[in-house]
């Protein structure tokens, strides 16, 4: 722990390379989850709907139970990890406390209710289309700025983040 809240690893170049990996990893898993969202729907209600509920102009059927059940049933514990991996380093990095906690608040819940509204679109109410949407630009925003956040004090050539007064730590240079 102490070795993450000193920036240690920064002079690690092992740890540097394996983090500087995981971030590669995950900036194309966000690619791909823009790719995906908008290969199967738009950021009109009407586009989301008629992915969820089929479309008798397009010819699809609505999204089966055991169809959305399989899906989440993956998409769960996949966006548990990489949410949980990116915010635990978050709680290295140089920002407020309350910055810390609002994106963790919002990585876990966007990414909840991303996979949720689906479901509600499905069985409860179509207008659950615009949650949906909101859902997933809100997860996409938060994991862009976690993204970045980790890249920039990953390399600390890049911006150089210091150490917040409320850590009482200074950064050896």
């Amino acid at each position: 722990m102490q070795y993450m809240e000193s920036g240690g690893f920064r002079n690690h170049r092992f740890m540097r390379l394996t983090l500087l990996w995981t971030t590669l990893f995950l900036a194309a898993f966000w690619i791909t989850n823009f790719a995906m969202y908008f290969d199967r729907m738009g950021l009109t209600p009407s586009s989301v709907q008629a992915y969820y509920l089929g479309s008798e102009v397009n010819f699809t059927s609505p999204k089966t139970f055991g169809a959305m059940l399989e899906v989440s049933h993956s998409h769960l514990p996949i966006q548990a990890v990489v949410i949980l991996l990116l915010t635990h380093l978050l709680l290295f990095a140089p920002f407020k406390g309350e910055t810390k906690l609002l994106f963790i608040y919002a990585a876990f819940a966007s990414s909840l209710t991303n996979e949720g509204s689906g479901w509600l679109i499905r069985f409860v109410h179509p207008n659950f289309a615009v949650l949906k949407i909101i859902a997933f630009l809100t997860l996409q925003t938060t994991l862009a700025f976690l993204l970045i956040s980790l890249g920039m004090f990953l390399y600390p050539g890049a911006g150089r983040m210091k150490r917040s007064a409320s850590s009482g730590h200074k950064q050896k240079r």
